[in-house]
């Protein structure tokens, strides 16, 4: 896959074709005389002469492989990016209470639904363009009683009672209407993509946040059961000091580290709270307790396989938006150049008309009229051609925010790739340490009771273990998150290959 802007060729008029266009235009106002053919030429050169520059050049290029540095034996297998999107890709953590959260919020999310309804915003807008190239239908009825003068002067009473049915339609020669559907059309596939990147978006926030809670959990547990082990040190210490057999200073740390594991509960339990809380909004609900599921030491990650295409990124909805950005941008700037070239509307009007309303009714003379309008800009200052400017930048605006979206993707996906795999390094190493710390801790309480050591030394080797837990419990949730991270950064997910 070859990671390229959209096709976004310069719009520029082509000076060779002026005169088919010139020769088509004189065969279509050749009813109307050689003025008409005489003004439409003079509108077609002033078409001609509106000024586009070209689209800039892309500079975009596909990495032949991730910068991630894969460790040996790992990622064994190949990831099909041909593969579809896999939806619901929350559900790979096996947690009830997670997929429940999610389809909460993809349901009732405020920033979601207000995403939905800017896409059916856009949809009546494509609509209304799509009308523009449709004939028009009406119908007018009008009774009408004036008083004129006659010719002598005196004023005399008429009555005239009309109806009539009226038919115009716009001929698109140039295609400028085509253009302004399609650059309608493009802005509603973009804004479907931009409510899919809000969904996905979503999703990741919410599972995100339910993973963080889980890990606070994790700690809170973690902090209470190292509350019970100090209060129980701190209860030996002080008979310890009562019976003299150690000084007041081993009880007093005792206490101080006590404390210490005490003050660590509120402050979790208010984490907990304000992430539960923050929860129930991303869910359209007001703050409160949430739903747990699957315990944080129960919860897997799921495999990242090597090999993972670039392709995957062409899932992101993002890089969708600033794809169908561009194409709206080049319809646009198309359809802003051609209000230059004249524009042809053909009317019709068929309808009934009477001096007096019985003959109105019964015997009403019929009237008709059918006419080919050609309306044409001859100078406005430079207004088409400004406008046209402008919307080759907005243009080239478009073609540069593709680049940055798309090497966006790559980075966010690298660091995704990245994290995990050394997370994973960091997990092996924080196990080795908490082993060193537990077996330390067995040391230091042994030779403190056995009278070989102050009890500053079990102290140090508790503080050792506690802080290894923590990281423990961190690393695991950090593993987590990034295996969502990563999710969002592929665009929804990636699949493993069937063997």
């Amino acid at each position: 896959m070859s990671a390229r802007a959209p096709s976004a060729q310069p719009l520029a008029h082509p000076a060779a074709s002026g005169e088919q266009r010139f020769a088509h235009v004189a065969c279509a106002c050749a009813g109307f005389g050689r003025r008409a053919v005489v003004v439409a030429a003079a509108v077609l050169l002033a078409g001609c002469a509106a000024k586009v520059g070209r689209a800039p050049e892309s500079t975009l290029a596909t990495p032949a492989q991730w910068r991630s540095v894969v460790g040996p034996g790992e990622g064994v297998a190949a990831a099909d990016g041909s593969k579809p999107v896999e939806q619901e890709w929350w559900r790979a953590f096996n947690d009830p209470a997670l997929t429940s959260l999610v389809a909460t919020a993809l349901q009732h999310n405020e920033d979601l639904r207000i995403a939905r309804a800017r896409v059916e915003d856009f949809h009546a807008r494509v609509a209304a363009a799509r009308a523009g190239q449709q004939p028009s239908l009406a119908l007018a009825a009008s009774p009408t009683r004036t008083r004129t003068l006659a010719y002598n002067g005196v004023p005399y009473d008429t009555n005239v009672f009309s109806a009539e049915f009226q038919a115009s339609y716009e001929i698109d020669i140039w295609g400028r209407l085509a253009s302004a559907t399609e650059a309608a059309a493009a802005s509603y596939r973009a804004e479907q993509a931009n409510a899919d990147a809000a969904a996905l978006s979503i999703a990741a926030t919410v599972a995100n946040a339910y993973l963080n809670l889980r890990g606070l959990d994790a700690q809170l547990e973690l902090a209470i059961a190292t509350l019970k082990l100090r209060e129980e040190s701190r209860m030996l210490a002080q008979r310890q000091f009562e019976v003299g057999y150690t000084s007041r200073l081993e009880w007093l740390q005792a206490q101080a580290e006590y404390q210490t594991a005490a003050e660590q509960i509120p402050q979790l339990q208010r984490q907990i709270f304000e992430t539960e809380n923050a929860l129930s909004l991303l869910t359209g609900a007001n703050p409160g307790a949430i739903a747990r599921g699957t315990a944080l030491a129960d919860l897997t990650p799921p495999p990242v396989p090597a090999g993972l295409p670039s392709e995957l990124l062409r899932r992101r909805p993002d890089i969708a938006r600033a794809e169908q950005n561009i194409v709206a941008a080049n319809a646009s700037l198309q359809a802003t150049r051609d209000q230059l070239l004249p524009s042809f509307r053909l009317t019709a009007a068929d309808g009934i008309q009477s001096t007096d309303f019985s003959d109105f009714l019964h015997t009403p003379a019929n009237l008709w009229r059918i006419s080919l309008g050609l309306t044409a800009p001859i100078f406005e200052g430079g207004r088409v051609q400004a406008q046209t400017d402008s919307a080759a930048a907005q243009r080239d605006q478009a073609v540069f925010g593709y680049e940055s979206t798309v090497r966006n993707a790559f980075a966010e996906a690298e660091n995704g790739i990245g994290a995990i795999y050394r997370l994973r390094e960091q997990v092996v190493q924080n196990d080795a340490r908490r082993e060193t710390a537990a077996e330390t801790l067995r040391i230091a309480r042994n030779r403190h009771r056995n009278g070989y050591a102050s009890y500053l030394e079990e102290l140090d080797a508790q503080r050792t273990l506690y802080s290894a837990d923590v990281a423990r419990l961190q690393l695991r949730t950090r593993l987590l998150t990034a295996s969502v991270d990563l999710y969002r950064a592929l665009g929804g997910g990636w699949q493993a290959p069937t063997r």
